[in-house]
């Protein structure tokens, strides 16, 4: 393949460099307005560094929309890491499954179910999960958020997708060994799905850190809010709290940014590996 010349391949990277800078603009203007006034913020709105910087704003958060910021952070990190775990466990099993009996009854309709609810947005399920939650008494609950937030249908998709690329010839090994299906999937399989189940663990704790929507739905105090809760409930009737606005949104936001920062290079291998194949 013939190489790209030097002029055209610096013109790309400045490109991708002025793209680059235009999506971390949004990011760097909040870290420096959790650190300016309000005052400051509405005089020169566009302006990164901050004249007067100060950490009241890190103070005023202390307890926000009924719940302390330590509670919240507590509830962010337990929730979404019992969602996310439960959630690569379920789908896990669920994929294998269906991949090794696809024509067993109702299979077919339960890929289908998960692929179909891959189209409805949490908000068009709220009078159903309210529901469902108040029947099997887990409103109000740790339990019903985990729950509800550790369905995956694009979990379940990828991990599907990857056990389909997978040689016949590897279990059919594993069989004559005398090995069984837990044996085969817990020894065989997911050792060679590593970077999927890498992929679909940081994917899974970036989709459920952000959610507040359920947590807010199922929750009946303030007791179980999470950190994007308790970022919605700065925004009050009686005024916005720019400067707190933007100091309990770079609390929210630090978490999944180092976890992504730090999972990218697992989560590229594992798209390339045939979790988006087939």
């Amino acid at each position: 393949m013939r190489r790209a010349p030097a002029w055209a391949r610096g013109l790309a990277y400045a490109a991708a460099t002025l793209v680059s800078l235009l999506f971390l603009y949004p990011y760097a203007w909040m870290l420096s307005s959790a650190f300016r006034s309000t005052r400051d913020i509405l005089a020169a709105p566009l302006a990164l560094w901050p004249a007067n910087a100060g950490t009241d704003a890190f103070a005023s958060i202390r307890e926000a929309g009924g719940v302390s910021l330590a509670r919240a952070i507590l509830n962010s990190l337990a929730i979404t890491g019992a969602s996310t775990l439960l959630a690569v466990a379920v789908t896990a099993l669920g994929a294998y499954a269906l991949t090794r009996r696809p024509h067993a009854p109702a299979f077919r309709l339960l890929r289908a179910g998960f692929l179909l609810s891959m189209m409805y947005p949490y908000m068009l399920l709220v009078i159903p999960v309210y529901l469902v939650m108040f029947k099997l008494g887990l409103l109000g609950g740790y339990t019903g958020i985990i729950l509800f937030l550790s369905l995956g249908p694009v979990q379940f998709f990828l991990f599907e997708q990857f056990f389909r690329t997978l040689p016949l010839e590897v279990i059919e090994a594993a069989t004559v060994d005398g090995a069984g299906e837990a044996q085969i999937l817990f020894r065989v399989i997911l050792p060679m799905a590593a970077p999927v189940v890498a992929t679909v663990a940081t994917i899974t704790f970036l989709l459920n850190w952000a959610q507040w929507f359920p947590v807010l739905v199922i929750s009946a105090t303030p007791d179980t809010y999470t950190l994007p809760v308790a970022l919605l409930a700065l925004n009050g009737e009686l005024g916005t709290n720019f400067q707190g606005i933007m100091a309990m949104a770079l609390v929210t936001t630090v978490p999944p940014a180092l976890v992504f920062l730090a999972a990218q290079r697992h989560v590229m291998g594992g798209l390339t590996e045939g979790a988006v194949k087939g």
